[in-house]
C-alpha cells in the first residue's frame, strides 16, 4: 500500500472556459490599467459567471508563466488579454486587437523580460482552438522604474470602457 497521494497541480484558471488575463504592473502608473480592470470585474461578475470566468493578474509574466501552461487538457475556450499599448493614440483610447491585427514579432532570445505576448498568445490559441482578443488601452505615462500607483485621468476613465466590453462578451450582449 502506497502512502503517496496524487495531487492535481493544474492551476484553477485552466479549469474555466473564459480567461481574462491582466498584463502589466500596478506599480508603474498606467501600466496598472489591466489590474484595475480585473479588480472591477471581480466586484461585478455574478457567482455564476465566476464559475466559468477566471480573472488572472499575470503581471508581466503572461507569456511564459500563464499562457505556456495551456494545453489540450485545459478547459479554456476564450482568452481576453487586457494591457496597455503604445500605438500613438490619444491616451485612454481603447483598441481591440485580434489575430488579424496583433503584431507577431520574432522571439529569438531566452529572456523572460523580452518574451513577446502576442507571439505566444497566437501560438497557444491556434494550437488549442481558443478564441482570443486583446483589449489594449493607450497609455499616457508608464513610470518604470519609478513607482507611481495612480493611473492618469484618461486611462482611469478607460477602465469602465474595458469592463463594459468584457462584460458584454461574457454575457453575450
Amino acid at each position: 500500500m502506497s502512502n503517496e497521494q496524487e495531487f492535481d497541480l493544474t492551476p484553477s484558471y485552466l479549469l474555466k472556459e473564459t480567461l481574462i488575463l491582466a498584463c502589466g504592473n500596478i506599480l508603474f502608473a498606467d501600466d496598472g490599467f489591466s489590474v484595475h480592470v480585473i479588480e472591477k470585474l471581480q466586484d461585478l461578475l455574478t457567482d455564476e459567471e465566476k464559475g466559468h470566468v477566471a480573472l488572472v493578474d499575470a503581471g508581466a509574466g503572461a507569456p511564459q508563466q500563464v499562457l505556456t501552461l495551456i494545453d489540450e487538457s485545459s478547459k479554456v475556450k476564450n482568452i481576453t488579454v487586457v494591457d496597455v499599448i503604445d500605438y500613438g493614440l490619444e491616451p485612454g483610447t481603447i483598441e481591440i486587437l485580434t489575430k488579424e491585427n496583433l503584431p507577431n514579432p520574432e522571439h529569438t532570445r531566452v529572456d523572460s523580460h523580452e518574451w513577446p505576448l502576442s507571439t505566444t498568445l497566437n501560438r497557444v490559441c491556434t494550437e488549442n482552438d481558443i478564441k482570443y482578443k486583446v483589449i489594449g488601452c493607450q497609455a499616457k505615462y508608464v513610470s518604470e522604474p519609478d513607482v507611481v500607483l495612480e493611473l492618469c485621468e484618461e486611462v482611469e476613465n478607460a477602465v469602465d470602457d474595458a469592463v463594459k466590453i468584457i462584460l458584454s462578451d461574457i454575457r453575450g450582449n
